[in-house]
């Protein structure tokens, strides 16, 4: 049987003997002439065929040319088609929020070191982040001389030569990343130093007790392992090497300062009794990754007030709290 046309349903409506959708009775004894604005629901196949039908069925109806008429359109044809394209899908709404939302953050998850994304939120911010919170080996930790593996251990080899630097202010601390060839050598494999950063307070404690600050030598080997060296600074006389840093000390978050050539010498930060606490551990800043063997010197270098105090004027607290040891080992070289 063939479809009736629009047309069909206009002559039934003229004679009043046709119900025109589910809900909207037209009534036989005289036309209808609505209030409020008229919805009939009709199959139309192109949105100029339902302007059509439109100005027939006001006709039709007695409405007057100037009162609002709504047609409402269904059906799968092109006019419904062209309805639908102009409403995003809800998920792409929320998809292109959350873009803009990152995009704020310069498309990084913001975390800091206080308030709502502070440590404890860390591991809910993004699911890579999520080891913050369930990882067994994290770091820092407290290290307690009674309960550490005392005894023999191999020594800490260093090979830090006249380098090249740039200094970041990357909105968590002050880092150096470090151009040359500059390693140590530990646990049998070679490791090359990539930056160098600090902690205000120190983010280890020993026997309870943090120190003033600390430097994070930050090292890779070939297979992509990490070793980091802990150097704790307490007040005194002043560092040449943190001296050098701080004359280059950008003062813009993601502003970065270029070094003249050679003058970073990172044996300038190092104590002559290298003896130290071993672990392994994790990162401390997000993404908090587990597998990084950790070297915490045993004796502390010191710096000035003065340079102590220029730090602590950008970065206050920029220490993440201690973790819990989870019955690791901790290697203490005698």
């Amino acid at each position: 049987m063939p479809t009736r046309s629009p047309y069909f349903l206009l002559l039934a409506l003229a004679l009043g003997s046709a119900t025109v959708g589910a809900n909207d009775a037209v009534p036989a004894t005289k036309p209808a002439v609505a209030k409020k604005p008229a919805a009939v629901d009709i199959q139309a196949t192109s949105a100029s065929n339902a302007k059509e039908v439109g100005d027939q069925l006001r006709e039709a109806l007695g409405v007057a040319p100037k009162k609002k008429l709504t047609i409402t359109v269904s059906g799968t044809g092109p006019a419904g088609a062209a309805s639908a394209s102009r409403r995003p899908p809800a998920h792409a709404a929320a998809s292109q929020a959350a873009k803009t939302g990152a995009e704020a953050h310069g498309g990084e998850v913001h975390w800091a070191y206080e308030g709502d994304v502070g440590p404890q939120a860390w591991g809910k911010l993004k699911p890579d982040f999520n080891v913050c919170a369930l990882g067994k080996r994290q770091s820092p930790i407290n290290i307690e001389d009674g309960n550490t593996l005392q005894g023999p251990a191999e020594p800490l080899l260093f090979n830090y030569t006249a380098s090249n630097g740039t200094v970041l202010n990357n909105g968590h601390t002050i880092q150096v990343d470090v151009q040359g060839d500059n390693t140590i050598t530990v646990r049998g494999s070679r490791y090359k130093l990539l930056q160098f950063h600090f902690h205000t307070p120190s983010e280890e404690q020993v026997n309870g007790k943090r120190a003033a600050m600390v430097a994070h030598l930050v090292h890779k080997n070939d297979d992509g392992q990490l070793a980091v060296v802990a150097v704790l600074l307490e007040p005194g006389v002043a560092n040449p090497l943190i001296d050098k840093v701080w004359t280059y000390m950008p003062l813009e978050v993601n502003d970065r300062v270029r070094m003249p050539r050679e003058l970073l010498n990172l044996n300038e930060l190092l104590p002559t009794d290298q003896r130290y606490y071993q672990f392994m551990g994790s990162l401390t800043t997000p993404p908090c990754t587990e597998g990084v063997l950790w070297t915490v010197l045993k004796q502390p270098m010191q710096i000035s007030r003065a340079q102590y105090k220029l730090f602590t004027q950008l970065y206050a607290n920029n220490a993440r709290p201690v973790q819990a040891l989870n019955g690791r080992p901790v290697r203490e070289a005698q």
